[in-house]
């Protein structure tokens, strides 16, 4: 029996084509008739700026897929995604990446104060109201998902556009928004406000009791595997091996999201990777928050297997890796296997007092050192620093980006959201001179809520010719 990576469990990639539009495919785990059928969308972003970087809703294909094992049919309408073959959509730019359509919107009076334009990125409206009033037959249950808290627009405009086709239909709105923001969510008309992961807190009993059924048990791998196939014509995919967080940083909403650190097989993560691979895939996206921990558990063994497919594919680290977890052994392993993007968590330079307590100094400089030993380089990789934390200053940025440019890494300014939930949240309600614990519109990193005076394009410019100079200095 062949190995699960060698060239012949791998056949050639098929040329996939996307459906025609308004087409939207119900996809079955059997041929019951009496199958419930969820329809799962991923609605517009809403905001002032939005680019495409391998961006999957993995928590609404979660989802989809553990309903589907569990006797549902499901389908699958993306906003974020071309779907159809008559779409017109921007040029793809490299490995997948690229623009969104964007319609110009009113600025929210929130942030009529803000010098840019409003967007809602994705499909034209018309064009997803008329694919839903399309689909037949229609849905017993809709789930719509939330991927920032300050998107909610979006999913506000969408779940009033499925009440108008489908008034009797019940509809469900998960992912980051009602999980962060439960009490905002629930002024909407959604019939469920699913707060965590479908799988746990009652909520697997409320979807299947809104749909008029009793709750199956949960399949194996709840939460984990992905409904990857809802993609006719995929040009990248994700890799999700692990759910949670270990690490508890002031800024960051991961424990509040899913609690715990768990971690897939080898073999499942395997097996979904595959499948991709085989439907023509050859760009891939860790979604991991921890990625690099444990990673005998089942990254070395993907990455090493990795190594034996016919063709090579290209690998990407969007979430910032843990510096300090960067041995010798995992940067050999990833770059075998073909990582590309490179993104590492530096986030201040400051190592006496951070608001983590997940890397040093040294920890810093020997995990950059193993990177280029292993055969990286410098213009490859990005060192995300955080920007926008209440009571920052200038020179704390500035001492990070020449730390990162010392060591000849470009460094990236990720700008600070402040999340409800998180140790930081409550200080940048304080300082912060926008209602940001009212509504989640202010919470977008978009406008910079805890920088006094907020976005302005002359500052901006500013941070952009420090950087470059700074890059120029090494």
């Amino acid at each position: 029996m062949p190995a699960p990576g060698s060239s012949a469990s791998l056949p050639q990639p098929p040329k996939a084509k996307r459906p025609k539009w308004p087409g939207i495919t119900w996809h079955s785990s059997d041929s019951s008739s009496h199958e419930p059928r969820v329809l799962g969308i991923n609605p517009w972003i809403t905001d002032f700026a939005a680019y495409n970087l391998w961006a999957r809703p993995a928590g609404l294909l979660a989802c989809l897929e553990t309903l589907r094992q569990s006797g549902a049919s499901i389908a699958l309408l993306d906003c974020l995604d071309q779907m159809w073959q008559e779409s017109p959509w921007p040029r793809r730019k490299n490995f997948g990446c690229g623009p969104y359509p964007r319609t110009p919107l009113p600025v929210p009076w929130y942030l009529s104060d803000v010098p840019r334009q409003f967007s809602r990125y994705g499909h034209a409206y018309e064009t997803v109201r008329s694919a839903l009033s399309h689909l037949s037959p229609p849905p017993d249950l809709v789930l719509i998902t939330t991927a920032m808290t300050y998107w909610y627009p979006g999913a506000v405009q969408m779940l009033r556009l499925v009440r108008e086709i489908w008034p009797r239909v019940p509809i469900a709105i998960g992912g980051v928004y009602p999980t962060l923001c439960p009490e905002h969510a629930a002024t909407w008309s959604a019939d469920l406000v699913l707060s965590g992961p479908l799988e746990t807190g009652g909520n697997w009993q409320r979807v299947w009791s809104a749909m008029g059924g009793t709750a199956p048990p949960l399949p194996p791998q709840a939460g984990f595997n992905l409904a990857l196939d809802l993609y006719a014509a995929p040009e990248y995919a994700p890799i999700l091996g692990s759910r949670g967080c270990p690490y508890g940083c002031e800024y960051c909403a991961s424990r509040h999201l899913y609690s715990g650190f768990v971690q897939r097989s080898f073999e499942s993560v395997w097996q979904e990777f595959r499948a991709q691979y085989q439907a023509g895939v050859r760009d891939f996206a860790f979604y991991d928050d921890a990625l690099l921990l444990r990673p005998t558990t089942w990254l070395l063994p993907f990455l090493h297997q990795i190594c034996e497919l016919p063709e090579p594919i290209r690998l990407h680290t969007p979430n910032a890796m843990h510096v300090q977890a960067l041995t010798p052994e995992v940067c050999r392993a990833l770059f075998r296997a073909g990582l590309t993007t490179i993104r590492l968590g530096l986030e201040s330079g400051d190592f006496d007092h951070r608001f983590d307590a997940k890397l040093s100094a040294p920890q810093w400089q020997e995990g950059v050192d193993n990177l280029f030993a292993a055969g990286f380089r410098a213009q490859d990789i990005g060192a995300y620093i955080l920007f926008g934390l209440p009571d920052q200053n200038e020179a704390e940025v500035l001492a990070a980006a020449r730390l990162a440019a010392a060591s000849g890494i470009r460094p990236q300014l990720a700008h600070f959201s402040p999340l409800p939930g998180t140790p930081l949240f409550e200080r940048a309600v304080e300082v912060s001179d926008r209602p940001i614990a009212e509504d989640p519109l202010c919470q977008n990193n978009s406008i910079w809520p805890c920088v006094p005076g907020g976005f302005s394009w002359r500052t901006k410019r500013r941070w952009q010719e420090m950087l470059a100079q700074t890059m120029a200095a090494y």
